[in-house]
């Protein structure tokens, strides 16, 4: 059976999720509900231990809610097993973290390559899609240098660009911006935007900074564990 598309990217509904019990416990989401149309940068804004990195965590099919339900890209993550969601993290969603993540012993280009390589692309699509992606991101004349020879911002280019590799319908990005300074922030963030509209990706950014959320179609705010939208 073919799968419905819908207009919507991600649908959260009524989540909850908490971490240890009883009287220690502490309850990082409180049934959070909200929508993400397909085709928007959407900022997620909270004081830091508001309970964001564990929202992006759930969505991206990288933690599970103790209740509620989670679709992303018409998919009930839920009913999906492991192998489904290992699936759905290669194909169909692209994370960036803060710290970049990228391999220190890999040029730009193979960081960016991993992914592709981790599928099994054709190699000369590979390269292609590589050579496309340095370019969108502004680094086609860094392709060989290697992640300590790059900027944080060109680095954090980079992770974007391999985040971008396997086509994603949805970018996850936690704190992109947390380790520059602001300006380069600023210009990562306009290239997330710029990415949106190019790559036809929907984004889920979580920030801290204030300046970057006039970037964003729609920013909603995580305060005590529930959305509060702007």
């Amino acid at each position: 059976m073919g799968r419905t598309i819908t207009d919507t990217m991600v649908r959260v509904e009524d989540v909850h999720k908490s971490y240890g019990s009883g009287a220690a416990a502490v309850h990082a989401l409180r049934g959070v509900s909200f929508e993400v149309p397909r085709g928007e940068l959407v900022a997620l804004k909270g004081r830091s231990g508001s309970g964001k990195t564990t929202l992006l965590n759930i969505v991206g099919g990288l933690d599970t809610p103790d209740r509620g339900r989670v679709d992303v890209d018409g998919r009930d993550l839920a009913r999906l097993d492991e192998e489904g969601l290992l699936a759905l993290r290669r194909d169909r969603v692209g994370f960036v973290f803060q710290s970049f993540g990228l391999i220190p012993i890999l040029s730009a280009a193979e960081n960016v390559g991993v992914p592709l390589r981790l599928r099994g692309a054709d190699p000369r699509e590979r390269e292609e899609r590589v050579e496309l992606l340095l370019a969108l991101v502004g680094l086609a004349d860094h392709a060989a240098q290697r992640p300590g020879e790059l900027s944080g911002g060109q680095q954090q280019r980079v992770a974007i660009a391999r985040a971008l590799a396997n086509s994603p319908s949805l970018l996850i990005a936690d704190e992109p911006t947390g380790q520059l300074d602001a300006e380069t922030g600023h210009a990562v963030m306009e290239l997330l935007r710029a990415v949106v509209r190019s790559e036809n990706v929907t984004a889920l950014v979580a920030t801290h900074d204030t300046t970057l959320l006039d970037l964003a179609d729609r920013v909603l705010e995580l305060s005590d564990g529930q959305i509060v939208e702007h």
